[in-house]
């Protein structure tokens, strides 16, 4: 022991690592009342290690460029040690991503955590968000299927929609005059170097902001108000060891439902590998459906809900936007969904149902009728869909400031 803490007086003389982790970890005050929603921080870091670790050992076999990408592919699942496994993990890991940050998005937008003094957390968690869907996008590309190919063609194209400069700037982006080698080599290149560099950034940037304010909670209310003689906040426990050990719990469960999906489920159905995109990509032969992938659809369904391009390639940019603004639209004198008025409760279970619709008419036909609602086009609920997002949060100024609501308590309370 005393060896060790030797060396541990040898580091932080040179290096404050006790210091990081007891700002960080052991003296690092959480509210004692987080709940089931509070495990998908975490699970997100345990996702972004699985992209991160499988993504290397993937590019250890992978072959950027046009004539071998799809063959790479094929040789790491059929003859690479464990590479279907790698392959799955990766592929399920993107889905499984997006599912845990969307989660997480709603928890903050439950219980009021963009709001002061926690503007700049979400934020951060926003440009986040933004930085993984390009990664999702890049690589999406390259497995160089017939799915990948022709999906990266229809976004790229929607750059055309901007005046004076598209065509240029989809040249650009392309680095051909069609989708091509280059692209795919430049794509691999922003996936596996560029982009990750980035996203790691956010993080870091993501979690001082946090815990330089400190945590948000069911009950909105700052524990940091409330302290004992020696500073320590009355309803704050430790994150280490209460909340770091809390955590197996939600890690074992999801790492059995991702396991179970991996091994038995690895194509969710289609919509995490698409059936065209185990056929090669071929710029003569178009798929008879095109859509991007799940996590992308309810933005792809804005995008097709305005007739005009130019009009869509806006809207589906302000939904991603004006999430950046959320914390100078609620002007509700409490934080939580518990403590709010019933027009922001109805108002935040119609924007999850219309997320939720989106999601389904980006996969679907817009010309097929809806299977549930058959006097409709999934074209119209789209529009409809799209007219409720927008809707939640232009009037949120709205409802928020002539509600109702209950009075916060004094103290977190342990349950509801």
């Amino acid at each position: 022991m005393s060896m060790l803490q030797n060396l541990m007086g040898w580091v932080d003389a040179r290096f404050p690592a006790t210091k990081m982790f007891e700002d960080h970890m052991s003296k690092y005050y959480a509210p004692k009342n987080f709940n089931f929603w509070y495990f998908f921080g975490s699970l997100a870091m345990l996702v972004l290690v699985n992209q991160l670790a499988t993504g290397i050992w993937l590019t250890m076999s992978y072959n950027p460029s046009a004539e071998g990408a799809f063959d790479s592919v094929e040789y790491i699942m059929r003859d690479v040690e464990w590479g279907w496994l790698l392959r799955y993990m990766h592929s399920t890991g993107a889905s499984a991503f997006f599912v845990v940050v969307y989660l997480h998005m709603f928890r903050g937008m439950m219980y009021g955590s963009y709001r002061k003094p926690r503007e700049l957390v979400w934020i951060f968690g926003m440009t986040i968000y933004l930085a993984l869907m390009a990664e999702g996008f890049m690589g999406y590309l390259l497995p160089w299927g017939q799915m990948s190919y022709w999906g990266a063609q229809v976004i790229i194209s929607l750059f055309g929609a901007i005046p004076v400069i598209g065509d240029p700037l989809m040249e650009w982006i392309r680095g051909d005059f069609l989708l091509s080698g280059i692209t795919l080599n430049r794509f691999f290149a922003l996936h596996v170097c560029a982009i990750p560099i980035v996203l790691l950034a956010l993080v870091v940037l993501h979690i001082i902001a946090l815990h330089e304010v400190g945590s948000n909670n069911p009950d909105g209310i700052e524990i940091k108000k409330k302290k004992d003689a020696n500073g320590i906040p009355l309803d704050g426990i430790p994150f280490h060891p209460y909340y770091s050990i809390h955590d197996l719990v939600g890690v074992v469960v999801f790492l059995f439902v991702f396991c179970l999906i991996i091994f038995f489920f690895p194509d969710g159905g289609g919509y995490f590998l698409e059936k065209p995109n185990f056929e090669p990509a071929n710029n003569l032969k178009t798929p008879a459906h095109i859509a991007p992938v799940w996590y992308y659809t309810p933005f792809y369904a804005i995008l097709r809900a305005i007739p005009n391009k130019l009009g869509g390639v806006i809207a589906m940019g302000g939904a991603i936007a004006v999430l950046f603004v959320l914390p100078w639209l609620d002007r509700s004198p409490v934080k939580s969904i518990r403590y709010k008025g019933w027009m922001s409760k109805v108002a935040l279970a119609l924007f999850v149902v219309s997320f939720i619709l989106l999601g389904i008419c980006g996969v679907k036909s817009p010309d097929l009728h809806v299977e549930f609602l058959p006097f409709l086009q999934y074209r119209d609920l789209g529009q409809i869909c799209t007219v409720i997002y927008f809707g939640y949060f232009f009037l949120m100024p709205v409802f928020t400031s002539i509600e109702k609501t209950k009075p916060e308590p004094e103290r977190v309370r342990m349950s509801h």
